[in-house]
């Protein structure tokens, strides 16, 4: 059998690991069955991977660039923010009607991140990474547009993610076509509220204790 690299092994690993963990989900993705996935020895996922925290990572990396992939090639060369903003979300939400189980493993790989202390600093780098790719596509299209931003780029790229995730976690539980289609709607709306400073933010009253985390 010829030898293959670790490079051209790398990617044919990620498949084999999201086709497999999107069957069994993601407390059966075991090194020994990822391979067995694929038809290779298990120390070549551990050669190619370090670990096996280290192919979830990789997997949670590939599926979130695919993602984001779809969502950059609907955003309109023209148009105001707001039908910028209303594009992305529909190309986004159009990932969760056509893709669920991306979603779903997604969610499930953050879900078992949240409690594996050695992925704690690549699922900081994750998400860190999901805002910053978020934070660039409305300041491109803010700067497109000639908006200025009433709020923290940053801020409004959480907002965006929280709103996106709850809606899609909803979807995946509950789905509901009529009710998705308003909160939809208003989720936009209050994105390019906040982004435009239209939109009246309330005081919450947090306890300092709350806001440092103990």
């Amino acid at each position: 059998m010829a030898h293959v690299s670790a490079v051209e092994r790398r990617p044919q690993l990620i498949k084999a690991a999201i086709d497999f963990m999107t069957r069994e989900g993601v407390a059966a993705g075991s090194t020994r069955a990822i391979a067995a996935e694929l038809g290779v020895a298990q120390a070549t996922v551990h050669y190619t991977f370090g670990t096996k925290e280290g192919l979830y990572f990789a997997v949670m990396e590939q599926l979130t660039e695919d993602l984001v992939a779809q969502v950059e090639r609907a955003a309109p060369a023209d148009g105001g923010f707001e039908e910028t903003a209303s594009a992305l979300v529909a190309a986004l939400w159009r990932t969760v009607r056509e893709q669920p189980e991306s979603h779903q493993l997604l969610t499930e790989l953050t879900m078992f991140a949240l409690r594996s202390p050695a992925l704690s600093e690549a699922l900081e780098a994750h998400y860190r990474g999901v805002t910053e790719v978020t934070a660039k596509l409305i300041t491109e299209a803010a700067e497109r547009t000639g908006q200025p931003l009433a709020q923290p780029v940053g801020a409004i790229a959480r907002f965006f993610l929280a709103g996106f995730d709850g809606l899609m976690l909803q979807h995946l539980a509950l789905p509901d076509e009529q009710a998705e289609r308003t909160c939809l709607q208003a989720f936009v709306a209050a994105v390019v509220a906040m982004a435009g400073g239209r939109l009246e933010l309330v005081p919450v009253p947090l306890q300092r204790r709350f806001l440092n985390g103990s």
